[in-house]
């Protein structure tokens, strides 16, 4: 088998064929080894790697299979190597989420679904470049730099799991783990070209995250899978979900089989006219294309309008910030940065992001906002989601992750309406499978999210899966990977 196949593979084949000794874990991990290294001086996806131990584990991954009886059962992911992101813990690597006053700190211990892989038998590579503070739609910040999407230098790759999304997009990594609060993992899946799953509330412990989670901003956030293929969502859902003795949210769970799922007449909800930034026609035809695909196989594709959802960002911000004991100024502080003054948010260059320096401006603003208003929001973010559960009800609604294809580097800073498609499914807390459907005309990604109700992460798997059969899934790019990095540089305007 050509090692260039491997990088082109789900995990759950690549576990398959190490198993039937078909392969081996280390030439697979070699595989992608050679292709981060290719790639990653141009998209700076892998901050920090962990290559000598991973060979070492695929080296006993393959001693392990060597000795193994015919039926003897081997952990699911023995041999498989992956990818995660860097506000995630893992033993021994950089945990700072780009704020450059962690930028010594390494984890002393795994998260719990880190654990979990590992248990499975999955191989860490290394971490992957996220947003300062987990905080925007665009990895970027002083530690480590920017992040380029593997279809084009110029677009982001998207936040905050973008290293995630670039290292799975271009290949090098089978399948990643990350975080979404606010699109984290579907922004990136889309703008890089593979699918990403955002689980039901309290599926997956919040536990090991840095920036970390409390009471407060805990309902709105979740560890998911992003994979090249979608066959591997449920699998990783299954290893990651349930309690870890620490997040009071996470509970015993049962989780459904997506082979169990009957298109036909599954209700697909379509909402129209209901965002307060204009979709793009390409977004808008790709996911008429999806519906259409799912009327083929026997859904009812129905249309409706929610006028409530043009305030879905202030009451997804207004939650977040009044909910939250835990502000940017905060962590901040409690990482060992200065205080950032005003002269300091206006003055070029320092430790921060613009959007982190506009964030901070914004979360002063914010504490201002009369507490009457501020109740207003956040009820009516309450009424979205009773309004969009009830929509979905048991079935799935597609809806566009951004207005547009991958934006350019820097033009969604300053610009919270880019969050309009993703976030109000984090306040409802539903299952939500990103899914790609191709590229268009510039050789850009297009996709869909797949949104089910809560629970019911097995049902937008299960029509993930039907679209990944029509329209193909995961298109490997095949234009920059290989430009010298001074050229990409250049070509993003740094």
């Amino acid at each position: 088998m050509s090692p260039f196949a491997y990088t082109e593979m789900s995990a759950s084949a690549l576990a398959a064929a190490i198993r039937q000794r078909r392969v081996t874990a280390s030439d697979v991990v070699e595989a992608h080894i050679s292709a981060l290294r290719r790639v990653n001086p141009s998209l700076n996806a892998l901050v920090a790697d962990r290559f000598d131990a991973a060979r070492a584990e695929a080296r006993a991954a393959d001693a392990r299979v060597a000795v193994a009886a015919p039926d003897e059962p081997l952990p699911p992911l023995l041999g498989v190597p992956c990818t995660v992101k860097e506000a995630v813990a893992v033993a021994g690597m950089p945990n700072s989420a780009g704020v450059v006053a962690r930028g010594a700190i390494a984890a002393s211990t795994s998260a719990p679904v880190v654990r979990r892989l590992v248990d499975a038998g999955a191989i860490v590579l290394g971490v992957t470049n996220t947003s300062e503070m987990c905080l925007w739609v665009e990895s970027e910040n002083r530690l480590y730099g920017r992040t380029r999407n593997p279809y084009n230098p110029t677009r982001t790759a998207g936040g905050s799991s973008g290293g995630e999304g670039a290292a799975v997009g271009s290949g090098a990594s089978p399948f990643g783990l990350g975080s979404d609060i606010g699109g984290s993992i579907r922004i990136p899946a889309f703008c890089c070209g593979v699918f990403g799953h955002k689980p039901s509330r309290g599926l997956s412990p919040a536990t090991g995250s840095w920036p970390p989670c409390d009471d407060g901003n805990r309902p709105l956030f979740a560890h998911g899978p992003l994979a090249r293929r979608a066959e591997d969502l449920m699998p990783l859902l299954r290893i990651l979900a349930g309690p870890d003795g620490v997040d009071p949210m996470v509970g015993d769970v049962s989780l459904g089989d997506p082979a169990d799922v009957s298109l036909r007449g599954l209700p697909v909800l379509l909402i129209d006219e209901s965002w307060p930034l204009v979709t793009s026609d390409d977004m808008l035809w790709a996911r008429e294309r999806a519906a259409g695909a799912l009327a083929a196989a026997g859904a009812r594709v129905q249309r409706r309008r929610m006028p409530a959802l043009r305030r879905a960002v202030e009451s997804y911000v207004t939650t977040l910030a009044r909910t939250s004991g835990l502000g940017a100024r905060d962590v901040l502080f409690a990482a060992g940065a200065n205080d950032v003054h005003w002269r300091a948010m206006l003055r070029r260059g320092g430790p921060h992001t613009v959007a982190t320096r506009l964030l901070l401006v914004a979360e002063r603003a914010q504490a201002r906002v009369p507490r009457r208003w501020a109740e207003r929001l956040i009820t009516a973010g309450e009424s979205i989601v009773a309004e969009l559960s009830a929509a979905i009800g048991d079935g799935v609604l597609l809806e566009p992750p951004l207005a547009t294809t991958a934006p350019r580097h820097g033009r969604t800073v300053g610009r919270p309406w880019w969050l309009a498609h993703v976030v109000p499914f984090n306040l409802a807390g539903l299952p939500v499978t990103q899914t790609p459907l191709g590229l268009d005309r510039d050789g850009l990604p297009l996709g869909v999210q797949v949104v089910a109700g809560h629970g019911r992460d097995h049902v937008s798997i299960a029509v993930a899966l039907e679209l990944e059969r029509v329209f193909g899934g995961w298109t490997p790019p095949a234009t920059y990977v290989d430009t010298p990095a001074a050229e990409l540089a250049s070509a993003s305007g740094r």
